[in-house]
């Protein structure tokens, strides 16, 4: 590694050693116990205690999303973001209180089955569609997260960064399944958290006038604002984030695979709630702390401009490759915070962040990414095996086919995603890119969740009339802004962050409509039907 110290390579190596090799005890221990079979590849047979869910659940939602693109927000804009953070506990409670009894009652492995009892197979597949492509979105997003940072670190290519640590991520996953994505997510858990921690301690501790400093010049620049509370929903308003936190962590905790197939790693529906809560406890502080580290990196960077050109200018010639000197200072002149707020950290920590502790650093972001990263294959691979294959290709396969099958299935989403992070190289912010993607996959198949486990008298007719509708409404709301100028008055006067919020409403709220009105239309008695009455 071109820039890093030998201290800092060797814990990199190191680390990447060990999670490789977590994925081997396990493969080892699964088959000395004869219990290397399709059931503990995907639930690990049942036997996780509730806390190791919870901190895996926690370290899933801590992805280099969070690591990255939450400071990078923060430095650009404010706490704005923090308002999904603070909608977890809400979709928590609802998700302990109906959605996990029901999982667990079923027995159902995949989250998507009881569409399929409830609307029949269309719903099943929809469902799932939308569930693989939010996969690949996230793990896109958090490919190119960590290759960003690890690019400021070591000038090599975006593209093989992701591919050497997308290698080592397929490795442990495959081997050592399930079980070895919860367990290395526990450790992964405290390693993010103890990066975060060492970071805006090094920041603060470099700060000339310390915390009061940063204070001072994050109020006078409006840095700590939760955003706008006026009743405008265009805007990221207050409102808009608390309600597109609410219907996505619902979506996470009700409907994601890489959740529901969590619930059944445990013993019991208490384990289970307990393991959603303690992610809730972890999450909402934790998260605050990377909200503060963007404020407090934006004033060590306002106290000390140099740097702030720097980065800009950084951030000005990876817009213009090959670009001549002057072309660049041109258009770094015209670049805001919010412009490269993702390329700060990165930044701080190739300029200032000593050697030994840099690499402990750089382990937590790699943590933070294939945390996420890891249980997005397993959860796929899950998906993919009893959705698609056992569902409509062959169904009576052998346990040795169906580990197969997930092996295969495992190793060709991991570089789909990897793909995916390519093709995102040269985006604005992770963090947008990722929330308006999410919001867009994740609409449809929440509205339809919600139908079916809310309205028990909504059949397969309205269910799929109102999902076209749904449908309908979040591609319009998505490619609203590629509607001509001349027909300005059809765009969508609703922010991007709306398209979930909208997109479960209308197909919730069609399909209940639809139930309604066939239950006011009196239907032919077997004589009138006889008689042709």
């Amino acid at each position: 590694m071109k820039n890093l110290p030998l201290i800092d390579v060797a814990i990199i190596l190191l680390y990447l050693a060990g999670m490789v090799g977590v994925g081997v005890y396990f493969s080892r221990k699964n088959s000395r116990e004869s219990s290397n079979n399709a059931e503990q590849f995907t639930t690990a047979s049942g036997q996780i205690p509730g806390w190791a869910i919870g901190m895996s659940i926690y370290a899933t939602f801590l992805s280099s999303n969070t690591f990255l693109g939450v400071p990078g927000k923060a430095f650009g804009s404010n706490w704005n973001s923090f308002v999904f953070s603070l909608s977890m506990p809400l979709a928590a409670w609802v998700a302990t209180k109906f959605f996990i009894p029901f999982y667990r009652n079923t027995g159902e492995v995949s989250a998507y089955t009881n569409l399929e009892n409830r609307f029949g197979p269309w719903a099943r597949s929809y469902a799932v569609v939308c569930f693989l492509l939010t996969q690949l979105a996230r793990m896109g997003s958090i490919f190119f997260g960590i290759a960003l940072s690890l690019q400021a670190l070591t000038g090599y290519p975006m593209a093989t960064i992701m591919v050497v640590v997308g290698i080592c991520i397929i490795l442990y996953t495959v081997m050592g399944g399930m079980e070895a994505v919860i367990w290395t997510e526990v450790v992964q858990g405290v390693i993010k958290t103890a990066g975060a921690v060492i970071i805006l301690w090094l920041v603060v501790d470099g700060m000339s006038g310390g915390v009061g400093k940063i204070i001072d010049i994050g109020q006078a620049d409006n840095k700590f604002s939760l955003g706008s509370y006026a009743p405008d929903f265009s805007q990221p308003t207050f409102w808009v984030i608390l309600l597109y936190g609410f219907f996505m962590n619902l979506n996470n905790f009700g409907m994601d695979q890489n959740y529901v197939q969590r619930y059944h790693t445990t013993t019991s529906i208490k384990e289970a709630a307990k393991s959603v809560w303690l992610c809730v406890y972890l999450y909402v502080p934790i998260s605050l702390i990377f909200f503060v580290l963007g404020s407090a990196l934006y004033a060590y960077y306002q106290a000390n401009p140099e740097m702030m050109e720097a980065v800009r200018l950084q951030a000005a010639a990876d817009k213009l490759p090959g670009g001549t000197q002057e072309a660049i200072q041109q258009l770094a002149a015209t670049l805001k915070p919010s412009d490269f707020g993702d390329k700060v950290m990165p930044h701080f920590m190739v300029t200032k962040v000593p050697a030994g502790l840099l690499g402990l650093i750089v382990a937590a972001i790699l943590s933070a990414a294939m945390s996420t990263i890891s249980s997005g294959m397993n959860a796929s691979a899950t998906v993919f095996s009893v959705d698609i294959y056992q569902r409509y290709i062959k169904s009576n396969l052998t346990d040795k086919q169906s580990l197969r099958l997930l092996y295969v299935a495992t190793t060709v989403f991991g570089l789909m995603g990897m793909v995916t992070g390519i093709a995102m190289i040269g985006v604005k912010s992770i963090l947008d890119v990722w929330w308006v993607l999410s919001g867009i996959f994740a609409g449809g198949m929440l509205g339809l969740f919600l139908l079916g486990i809310i309205s028990r008298q909504t059949r397969n007719v309205e269910a799929l009339t109102a999902t076209m509708i749904g449908l309908l409404v979040i591609l319009w709301m998505t490619f609203s802004a590629q509607i001509p100028d001349s027909l300005a008055y059809l765009r969508s006067a609703f922010h991007p962050n709306m398209i979930i919020v909208v997109g479960t409403l209308t197909i919730f709220l069609v399909g209940i409509l639809l139930t309604k009105i066939r239950g006011k239309v009196p239907e032919k008695t077997e004589e009138q039907t006889v008689t042709g009455a």
